[in-house]
């Protein structure tokens, strides 16, 4: 077998060498042919001078640097798509994923599976962060439409054929999980070990992640469209229901419905799931404005295969 490990780096010059080290104890028992792509993402620290030293050191690292910060995800689909192996596996770059764990990932994935997720067991982060790991876990499941997508997370192997279902693929808006859904229909996740984090603390924060589930499911996914459509016909049954009150009530007693903050409340309700529904539209027809720009998801600066 052959393997690429992808990993997207940012700010993780203390913690890199120790990274590839332990990989390097790991991958030459497992794989005839083996690399490793480390993607900068921007960093502000000496990321990407270690990752060069890397590459002199070990000739089966390969390096990107990328023009500025666009994100894990756009990171990840830059080293999937440089990846040259049979197997793929992604990995964060401060060891809260151990290497040492691989092996499990890619025994599991020679039982016939298209992708293995390796999950946490035993949550390492506070209560708001495992919260909101919550809220973008449930969106990635209304979007992937897989149980497997509760248990999904950064620590995944998959079959390198599955990226040729997104090969074209061209936005700015990119989540990899999604994407993979595009191409698999076998998904699975295994409990492995999750340490905690050594050097300095995660860049997802509560307000980041709850971003991420939002851009997931307006990205990919029309079932903000199908709730508002749901709420308007919900509130127009309502609606049609007050009318037949005041109606029934002007024929049997000849009076109307008295009291001005009924017809204000009423108001208001119809209002609010209008405005409500116009913004999920805007939402969308947003994304189609950026589409038809044709922004790419990443832009690289240095690969340090290319001379």
């Amino acid at each position: 077998m052959s393997c690429s490990i992808v990993i997207p780096v940012y700010n993780s010059e203390l913690i890199l060498e120790e990274l590839i080290n332990r990989l390097y104890t790991i991958l030459p028992g497992i794989f005839q042919n083996y690399e490793a792509i480390l993607v900068n993402d921007g960093s502000r620290d000496r990321s990407w001078e270690v990752s060069e030293a890397l590459t002199q050191e070990y000739k089966w690292i390969r390096a990107i640097s990328l023009m500025r910060n666009y994100g894990q995800h756009n990171a990840l689909l830059c080293g999937i798509r440089a990846a040259k192996y049979e197997i793929i596996v992604t990995m964060d770059d401060d060891l809260q994923h151990s290497p040492e764990e691989i092996p499990k990932l890619i025994d599991k994935l020679a039982e016939g599976y298209d992708v293995v997720y390796g999950y946490p067991q035993y949550e390492t982060h506070g209560l708001w962060r495992n919260l909101a790991s919550q809220i973008t876990k449930f969106a990635l499941q209304s979007t992937m439409g897989a149980e497997t997508a509760l248990r999904a997370g950064p620590f995944r192997a998959f079959r390198s054929r599955i990226r040729d279902s997104f090969a074209n693929y061209q936005n700015s808006y990119v989540n990899i999980d999604v994407l993979l859904t595009w191409g698999a229909a076998g998904f699975v996740a295994i409990p492995v070990k999750h340490n905690p984090r050594k050097v300095g603390q995660s860049n997802y924060t509560f307000r980041k992640l709850t971003f991420h589930a939002l851009n997931m499911i307006t990205g990919f996914s029309i079932l903000p469209l199908q709730i508002a459509s749901l709420m308007g016909f919900a509130f127009a049954m309502f609606g049609f229901l007050v009318l037949a009150y005041v109606v029934g009530r002007y024929l049997i007693q000849g009076g109307s419905v008295p009291g001005f903050p009924f017809l204000a409340s009423t108001i208001a309700i119809f209002s609010g799931v209008q405005l409500f529904a116009l913004g999920i539209i805007g939402e969308y027809l947003a994304r189609m404005h950026f589409r038809l720009m044709d922004r790419p998801p990443y832009v690289i600066n240095i690969d340090s295969t290319v001379d």
